[in-house]
This record gives C-alpha cells, structure tokens and sequence, in this order.
C-alpha cells in the first residue's frame, strides 16, 4: 500500500507540474507531454482505486467499475475538445480508444498469455468476447449505415445529428440489457480483477483517492487539450495521429498495463475481461454518450466516419470474433492484431 500511495503522489505531483506548465505560458511541447504523462498516470490511479473500491462488491462489479472508471480520462479528453472545437481530435479520440484496445492491448495481452503456457495456447471463457463482438457489430452496422448514406449524400445525409442521436439511444439502451445480465452473471471467471501485487487499499482511502483522481483527470484533460493545437503544429503531427495514438494510449493506460500483466501472470479471463469490458463500453456506452452530450455544445460529434476508418472498424470486429470467438489464442494471432494496429497507425501517420 505504501508503493502505490507513494506512486500516487508521484502521479499527482506530475498533474501539478502540468498545472503549472499551464497557467505560465510555458512550451506548449513541454506542456502536452507532461499532461499526456499525467494523464496515463491518473488512469493507473483511478484503476487501483477502482480494484480495491470493487473488492468490497463482487467480481462482474468491478469489471464494470473498473472499465467505466477506467474510460473518465477518455470522457474528459472528448468533452474538452468538443467544447474547444476540436471534433477531429474528439472523434479520433474515440476511435483510437477502440482500436488501441481491440488491436494493439488485446493482441500484447494475447501474446503475453500464449507465451506463457506450456503448450502455447491462453484458453478463456468464450461468452464475453462472443458478447463483445456482437455489440461491436451493433455499432458498426449504425457507422456503416451513416457512412454510405453521407457518401452517397442522400436524404438522409442531411440529418446525420438526429439519426446519430436516435442510434446512441438504441445502443444505450442494447448496452444497458447486456450490462445487467452481465453483472447477474457476477462469475469470476469472466469479470474479476485479482487483487494487486501491491495489496488492496482500504476502502474509504481507495473512494477518497477516486475523488481527488477524478478532479484531477477533469482539470489535465483540459490543460491537455488547451497545449494540443500549439504542440502539434510546432511537432508537426497531425490531430488525427494525435486522437487515434498518442491520446487513446495515455487515455486507456489502465487497460494498457493491467491486461498485460494479467495474462503474463496466467489471469486469462481477467485479462481478456480488462480489454473486452474497455472495448463494449466505449463502442455502446461512451459513444453514445458523448454523442447526446455533443448536443449541448457548437461542435456536433455523430457516428459518421471517413471510409477507411469505417473499414477497419468492421475488420477490427470481424477479427475480434475470429481471433477470441473460439476461447483459444495463441502468439501469432495476438501479433496478427497489434500489426493491424501499427499498419493503421501509420497509415493514419500520413493522413
């Protein structure tokens, strides 16, 4: 406990820093770096938070907990931009956060887990990725629809923000029937964290340090944003690279470690639960989410893609269900996906 608290303190020391790189002008270079820092470091924080929170519940609690907790960084980004009117960096962010936990978490967590076993193989319970894969179908059937009605600018390409908003309320409320089936379910199996190497915080510490995370993701996520604009031009890169990587990995950090070291240490449910749980809940909760609150700022965020992003979200589900959909993996299918995520990554580099 005193590791992580002592780590905790690092982390909000670093949001400090940025705090004050903020208010005083500073390179706006130095200023993004070290809010994207912190940012990932608020993420770890709210996820051990979120561990010893959801002990105290049950196990398919704290998945969920965990996930929806785990995405506030991610909340906060989008919310910023849109109000900043950044809706590429908004709307990448989004997408990046999908593919970077599709593609590139779940194939390092895959390739973790199969090398770890003697035969090669990391088994799981096939229900959540079957699950998952079903509700990522789900919207990208909606983003398909609204991607071909704007390319070939029908009727109905006119009403994008209204169609948008009628698809997040259906995808809310398909999430919403899966979730409370999913937390009934309550196996351990397929939705427990195992408590971490570093032990469990007592439970009004650990809902204390959610606070002060929180707070904390709200104001960097603004600070971060506010250096973006200034940090990319002088970097040269462009804001669909900076939504679609940089952004969704210091975003979805918790993710990122927690899975890995999950699946390297033989906690292959749990691992495949960390990514599956991120990945359901950003496609048919966040989402959504974020579209009906775009209603309240000038920047409408909708479901509407470029057709290439349209493309690999398809393949990204099409290749989730084939790679997990049987409940076996092994180390080429998990380097399969974390290739799809460098190719898309690149190509994205030199848009």
């Amino acid at each position: 406990m005193i590791k992580t608290l002592a780590i905790t303190a690092v982390v909000l020391a670093v949001a400090v820093v940025g705090g004050v790189l903020h208010f005083a002008d500073a390179d706006p270079v130095v200023t993004f770096v070290v809010c994207g820092i912190a940012l990932g470091g608020v993420a770890w924080t709210i996820g051990i938070a979120t561990e010893s929170v959801g002990a105290r519940y049950g196990p398919a609690v704290t998945g969920a907990l965990q996930s929806t907790l785990g995405n506030l960084p991610e909340l906060f980004i989008v919310l910023f931009a849109l109000s900043a009117g950044e809706l590429v960096v908004a709307q990448f962010s989004i997408l990046g956060s999908l593919f970077a936990n599709a593609l590139l978490v779940l194939g390092m967590a895959i390739a973790a887990g199969s090398t770890r076993q003697p035969d090669g193989t990391m088994s799981f319970g096939a229900r959540l990725p079957n699950d998952t894969a079903t509700l990522l179908l789900l919207a990208v059937f909606l983003i398909s629809i609204l991607g071909l009605s704007d390319q070939v600018g029908d009727s109905a390409s006119h009403h994008q923000v209204e169609i948008s908003v009628v698809g997040a309320v259906c995808l809310l409320v398909v999430y919403g029937a899966w979730l409370i089936g999913y937390l009934r379910s309550d196996r351990t199996s397929e939705a427990a964290l195992v408590e971490p190497k570093h032990g469990a915080l007592p439970f009004q510490l650990a809902i204390v340090l959610l606070a002060v995370s929180g707070v904390a993701a709200a104001f960097v996520s603004d600070w971060f944003v506010h250096a973006l604009d200034p940090a990319v031009e002088a970097i040269g890169i462009s804001k669909a690279f900076t939504g679609l990587v940089i952004v969704a990995i210091a975003g979805n950090a918790v993710e990122n470690v927690v899975a890995v070291q999950l699946a390297w240490k033989g906690q292959n449910d749990l691992a495949i639960s960390v990514v599956k749980n991120s990945v359901a809940q950003i496609a048919c909760f966040l989402w959504p989410v974020l579209v009906i609150l775009s209603l309240f700022f000038a920047e409408r965020l909708t479901f509407v893609v470029e057709p290439v992003y349209l493309g690999a979200l398809a393949l990204t589900a099409i290749a989730l269900w084939q790679v997990t959909g049987d409940g076996k993996a092994v180390l080429f299918e998990g380097l399969a996906l974390v290739s799809l995520y460098v190719v898309l990554a690149t190509l994205v580099w030199f848009e």
